[in-house]
């Protein structure tokens, strides 16, 4: 890794509305938090591009702005150029994973795709659960997730830089 170069993150979900902004989010306020900035960049998109330029879901930005992050990210699509633009592409789901996988443009920027699950650490499942049907107990353990997910993800990342 190029310490002269900010390393990028792009986290993707499904519509970019939930999960992914506030993986962003969360990722951001890490690396806000510990004095970083100069190393990282984090983005979001989705797979789906019907909610292009929507703010997050507001139950998203409600549950979130209470543990202290704002999550004011415009929803857009993944792009063919985002595999050429990020060095590391981190999908929510298995079915974010395998779309990722069907539109990276190489084996080579294929490597770049990973699961968040690969960054938990004491939890019982497997992805990210989209909290959109599941009311506000999902959206808190959505963020419970992320954050453990993040926090970890930073650390691995820090380490090599």
């Amino acid at each position: 890794m190029n310490d002269n170069k900010k390393y990028k993150i792009l986290f993707v979900c499904l519509g970019n509305i939930c999960r992914s902004p506030a993986a962003q989010g969360i990722f951001q306020s890490i690396v806000d938090r510990n004095g970083c900035g100069d190393s990282f960049v984090a983005d979001s998109a989705g797979t789906y591009s019907g909610h292009r330029g929507d703010l997050p879901d507001r139950r998203m930005r409600r549950a979130a702005g209470q543990r202290g992050y704002e999550l004011t990210h415009r929803a857009r699509p993944v792009t063919l150029t985002d595999f050429f633009d990020f060095d590391l592409i981190v999908a929510m789901d298995d079915n974010n994973f395998t779309d990722l996988m069907h539109l990276a443009p190489s084996v080579e920027t294929s490597r770049k795709i990973k699961r968040m699950s690969a960054y938990f650490s004491g939890h019982s499942l497997d992805y990210v659960p989209d909290p959109y049907y599941m009311g506000s107990d999902g959206f808190e353990l959505v963020l419970d997730l992320l954050e453990d997910a993040c926090t970890n993800l930073f650390a691995s990342l820090k380490a090599i830089r």
